[in-house]
């Protein structure tokens, strides 16, 4: 099979056949490979076993009709400490919120992505029709370097909102970094909420500075004290606790909140700092990321802040605003990408690739085959997100070319 590379920090191969890393385009060195076919025998053997998994729920009083979901693995020994690693902090983490909200309320994937993957494709209907957030707890200690949050570009300011707020309680004290947040989507069982369903997402973790990150913390349940295989990150889970109040922070907020905290603002601003520099961009499509912005501007200044205000809340109005919210980034989903590219636009393949990453990929095709097409799935993305932001307008009686 023949393929390009892809220069990103998770694997080259996701999304696309093993095999066709093999060969192609080499962007480090912006020289093309050459092609080579490569036969490969797989000896899989197919067969049912059945998975589990852990679901609970806390219903809400106002909207309980709306989801905010938390996942994280649960997974096996399949793979030893390989396994546990990804799982055993989030479980910690999970188990401490879940104490955490029944105490406030009473108050007032082992086997790939199997597991979040066939919950979702179940309650897809139901998902996508109610779901307003994902809260990923994928692998939340995986290195004790750098507190660093990945969200959707709708929950960018959210994310970053937390980071100021809860810097303080950090272990370094006031030698905390300042906040860390993009929307370079990582591997894992967020992955079919962001890609799948366009759920916004948003995900806290520390992770290693260095390009080699060390073995993730295990907890002495499923690891000896006295063992030698592991380092342990965070033997008194400091930094889990931190996570911990990120996480849950999130949670009230998304739950909690009259209008919620999603920002129309910043996905138009993401989308024009992605099409700025790029050599692609064509008037017609800056001039539409320009009326987004416009749109969304005062969507953002003149919708959502005053129903933030209790003397002007209006129930039926308030659920009609956060469904425009809360369906804005699916109009980033597009259904056939080119291999390798995540199917929520909105999302950056790394932290140096600053344009879309449909243009990017389309742009340095040696061949130059989709670049028309690739710049059309942009446009009809950026100008379906304006349609969306305008129809809330137009539902208060709002419209920014009024004159009256």
């Amino acid at each position: 099979m023949i393929g390009r590379s892809q220069n990103r920090s998770t694997p080259c191969c996701e999304g696309r056949a093993e095999n066709s890393c093999l060969a192609g385009w080499d962007r480090d060195q912006q020289h093309y490979l050459e092609r080579k076919i490569i036969s490969l025998s797989i000896g899989t053997r197919a067969t049912y076993k059945t998975v589990h998994n852990v679901i609970g729920y806390l219903k809400g009083a106002t909207n309980p009709d709306r989801y905010v979901l938390v996942g994280g693995r649960h997974d096996g020994w399949y793979a030893g400490v390989a396994a546990a690693d990804k799982w055993s902090g989030g479980a910690a983490i999970m188990t401490q919120i879940i104490a955490a909200l029944t105490a406030r309320a009473a108050q007032g994937s082992a086997f790939g992505h199997i597991g979040s993957f066939e919950w979702g494709e179940e309650n897809r209907v139901v998902l996508e029709s109610n779901a307003v957030a994902y809260v990923s707890l994928h692998s939340p200690v995986s290195g004790k370097m750098a507190l660093r949050s990945v969200a959707s570009p709708s929950l960018l300011q959210l994310a970053s909102d937390i980071h100021k707020k809860l810097s303080l309680n950090c272990t370094r004290r006031g030698n905390c970094p300042g906040p860390n947040v993009s929307s370079i989507q990582t591997p894992g069982d967020v992955n079919y909420f962001a890609n799948h369903l366009a759920i916004p997402t948003v995900e806290f973790a520390f992770r290693e500075t260095n390009a080699v990150e060390k073995t993730c913390f295990l907890s002495e349940a499923l690891l000896p004290a006295n063992s030698s295989a592991v380092e342990t990150l965070d033997p008194s889970f400091n930094l889990h606790e931190i996570v911990a109040k990120m996480t849950e922070e999130a949670i009230l907020r998304l739950s909690t909140d009259p209008v919620l905290p999603f920002y129309p603002l910043d996905i138009a601003l993401d989308v024009q700092n992605k099409l700025k520099d790029d050599k692609l961009s064509t008037n017609e499509l800056l001039a539409a990321a320009a009326s987004l912005r416009e749109s969304s501007t005062f969507f953002q200044s003149e919708m959502m802040r005053p129903a933030n205000d209790p003397k002007e809340r209006d129930p039926p109005h308030l659920r009609m605003l956060n469904d425009v919210l809360r369906g804005l980034e699916r109009s980033f989903i597009t259904p056939l990408p080119p291999p390798g590219v995540y199917r929520n636009l909105l999302y950056s393949l790394s932290e140096r690739a600053a344009q879309f990453s449909i243009l990017k990929d389309a742009q340095e095709d040696p061949r130059g085959d989709g670049v028309n097409s690739s710049l059309s799935l942009v446009l009809t993305a950026v100008n379906s997100a304006e349609r969306l932001v305008r129809s809330g307008l137009d539902l208060f009686e709002n419209d920014p070319d009024r004159t009256d």
